[in-house]
């Protein structure tokens, strides 16, 4: 099973340029009315679909949005950006909560399923880390995004990316070679591993 392993934030980004661990901090020194409602509007629209994903309910996912919230205002004090990124913080808290309400007898039709329990962890350890990967991407400046998604998602050639944009292909060449670089840092920045 492919399970993102979490790392240490680099000191340097979780110190000044690390917005999300700088409110997550400050929810912990008890800014809740600044620093919460911020973290909220981060993370609710990513939570609310991975709760549709793995719940496959509306109500259950809004349940995991308000739960991990809850959970991220009583425990934010603990959030050390030496352990982890606040994304990390933040899923693994959704993570642990949507394993108990896909497990709960009243979330789920009755029906005896081993095999679907035995599996639910891999499922959602699957959907975090495709989560934690668009968010990396997304991170990325558009043009170097645009490059990655044709290559990679759009199964073109860098001749063929070229031409697509209209760029030379030592321009595609180049943008494919810093985005990757730029990918690569914000993977581990978000505690992926491997």
């Amino acid at each position: 099973m492919l399970r993102p392993r979490l790392r240490a934030a680099e000191p340097e980004a979780a110190a000044g340029g690390d917005e999300e661990a700088a409110l997550l901090l400050a929810v912990g020194r008890g800014d809740r009315d600044r620093a919460l409602p911020e973290l909220y509007r981060r993370y609710e629209r990513r939570l609310f679909g991975l709760g549709i994903r793995l719940l496959g309910d509306a109500g259950l996912a809004e349940e995991l949005v308000q739960e991990t919230f809850l959970r991220v205002w009583r425990t934010a004090d603990r959030f050390d950006p030496a352990r982890g990124t606040a994304t990390a913080f933040v899923l693994t808290i959704a993570r642990r909560l949507a394993i108990d309400l896909w497990r709960r007898p009243s979330s789920r039709p009755f029906r005896a399923e081993p095999e679907a329990a035995a599996g639910v962890e891999e499922t959602i350890d699957h959907l975090l880390l495709q989560l934690a990967v668009r968010d990396a991407l997304d991170s990325l400046p558009a043009a170097h995004r645009e490059v990655l998604e044709l290559s990679y998602h759009g199964d073109l050639t860098q001749t063929e990316v070229a031409s697509r944009l209209g760029v030379p292909l030592g321009t595609v060449k180049s943008r494919a070679y810093h985005a990757l670089r730029a990918f690569r840092r914000a993977v581990q920045e978000r505690g992926i591993d491997g």
